[in-house]
């Protein structure tokens, strides 16, 4: 009995001493910004549901940018972010645009689907209109909008040398299709640059096509995740979890093994970027602020997910300089 429990006492010391972070020191390296659909209109998270619209509760204006406009992912990038995060949809004459709700009325003065519009018609609506942070009694955006959805190709020609997070809004196979069209026809540079995450169908079919791309669905992230929690104790990567992009919330984070400078290295080794999220990953809650970023595990350096990167980005910068 007492060899059989010293053994069992030294399984139990090597898997802590595989896994443990406490052993091994962080890479040095800075995290990795992602900003959510660019610089945008932030808005109070509590009570949100699938159908609220986030527009009609926004917090005052502290900026003026609107989210996935060309405007808002190069306000992001001068801010400091590493990554930017754009939306979405296909329209009628079979193109994508960037916009983040399948339905117009909440944010512009179109109404119906986006997939029932032409481009020139999305472009013609003024994508501010639906914006109000005192319950409609001023509406700031109004006016400011118009002609401000950008295609998709028009976001990647102009920022043909930063990365991109794509997000395929929709459960339609033919959505990731239609990406995987405009894709191959990039420089393997410019798409080595390239993130696409969204509903398991489209990226699946979008994977099957280019498999080189990074991707993520919550179907790919429960097969990672499940595997790696079976396995990881070993320090294997299961093959479910390379080549992808892992949002990982931060109530869930602390469950992983090696969490997280030996989590985070062992994805990297394969290809397979970590991001952390706030909360539980409900509803794309960011790391926005000091108190956020005071979260952040020290020595951290996969991504983060904010919806402020203006704001958290400095502190970033004020971390390195305290490590220097």
């Amino acid at each position: 009995m007492a060899i059989a429990t010293g053994v069992g006492v030294l399984l139990a010391g090597g898997v802590y001493l595989h896994n443990s972070s406490r052993l091994t020191g962080p890479s040095g390296d800075p995290p990795l910004l992602l900003a959510h659909r660019g610089l945008g209109q932030t808005f109070p998270f509590d009570g949100i549901t699938n159908d609220t619209c986030t527009a009609e509760r926004i917090f005052p204006p502290e900026h003026p940018y609107l989210e996935n406009t060309v405007e808002s992912i190069e306000a992001a990038f001068a801010a400091g972010a590493d990554v930017v995060e754009v939306d979405i949809q296909l329209t009628r004459d079979d193109r994508l645009v960037v916009f983040h709700d399948h339905e117009l009325e909440c944010r512009t003065d179109g109404t119906g689907r986006v997939r029932d519009h032409t481009v020139a018609q999305l472009q013609a609506l003024d994508i501010g209109y639906g914006y109000t942070a005192d319950g409609g009694a001023t509406f700031p955006f109004r006016g400011e909008g118009v002609g401000l959805m950008p295609t998709l190709e028009e976001v990647l020609t102009t920022f043909a040398d930063r990365e991109l997070l794509i997000d395929v809004k929709s459960a339609d196979p033919v959505e990731g299709e239609r990406l995987a069209d405009y894709l191959d026809q990039l420089p393997p540079a410019q798409l080595e640059l390239l993130t696409v995450y969204g509903g398991d169908a489209p990226v699946a079919a979008l994977s099957a096509r280019l498999p080189q791309v990074r991707v993520l669905s919550r179907e790919m992230l429960e097969r990672c995740l499940l595997r790696y929690v079976a396995v990881g104790w070993t320090g294997r990567t299961p093959v479910a979890c390379r080549n992808r992009q892992l949002h990982i919330p931060e109530a869930y984070a602390p469950w992983l093994w090696g969490w997280p400078h030996r989590f985070v290295e062992r994805m990297e080794r394969h290809d397979t970027r970590v991001i952390l999220v706030a909360g539980d990953g409900g509803f794309s809650e960011g790391f926005d602020s000091r108190a956020d970023w005071q979260r952040i595990p020290a020595g951290y350096s996969g991504g983060v997910w904010s919806n402020r990167v203006d704001l958290v980005a400095p502190l970033r910068e004020q971390g390195q300089s305290a490590a220097q």
